[in-house]
């Protein structure tokens, strides 16, 4: 039972830090779409109708897509006057107590993607701008960003709760990455 926890947190690690680092490599693009938007409004005077849009886009798609690598690094903005100075077990509960808040957050916010997905498919939406592309991929795009962020929830409190339980971590930490105990 050990081993199966342990390996569906390091499957969900891996998952997570994938889908990070690989919408990390988005940002090249949105920088050079936003370079090549400034060039041909400024320097051809002719700007495009798909630079604004595409730009909006893929910050979506790095933020949402990033955030629950993010969360696996411990890179969120956190309150540490009270958390710094309380156990580790203490810390673990006000760890269980935001996770859960935040699972309940997350999935309002997919049970509101996914209605929000397939009316953009039935109903053809589009965002109201001369390009006008389809907005079915943002809205799924949610749905897997919110689902990565659950899962990346769901390993952290596994830790957590292993601590809790037996005093000592599911897994042995990473460099760099701070579970609070």
């Amino acid at each position: 039972m050990l081993t199966l926890l342990r390996g569906l947190c390091r499957g969900i690690d891996l998952i997570v830090m994938l889908t990070g680092k690989a919408a990390s490599y988005l940002m090249p693009v949105l920088a050079g779409i936003v370079v090549f938007e400034v060039f041909a409004r400024y320097v051809l005077g002719s700007p495009t109708i798909w630079a604004y849009d595409l730009s909006l886009f893929l910050f979506g798609y790095i933020t949402a897509l990033g955030g629950a690598y993010a969360q696996q690094k411990r890179a969120h903005i956190n309150v540490d006057i009270l958390y710094l100075k309380v156990s580790p077990k203490a810390k673990s509960v006000f760890n269980l107590i935001g996770y859960v808040l935040a699972i309940f957050f997350l999935i309002i916010i997919v049970k509101v993607s996914t209605g929000k997905l397939f009316e953009a498919l039935e109903y053809d939406y589009r965002r109201q701008s001369e390009w006008a592309p389809p907005m079915y991929h943002f809205w799924l795009m949610m749905i897997i960003a919110c689902a990565l962020f659950i899962a990346q929830f769901l390993r952290d409190s596994l830790n957590d709760i292993f601590y809790l339980a037996t005093g000592t971590p599911l897994l042995k930490q990473k460099e760099g990455v701070h579970h609070g105990h």
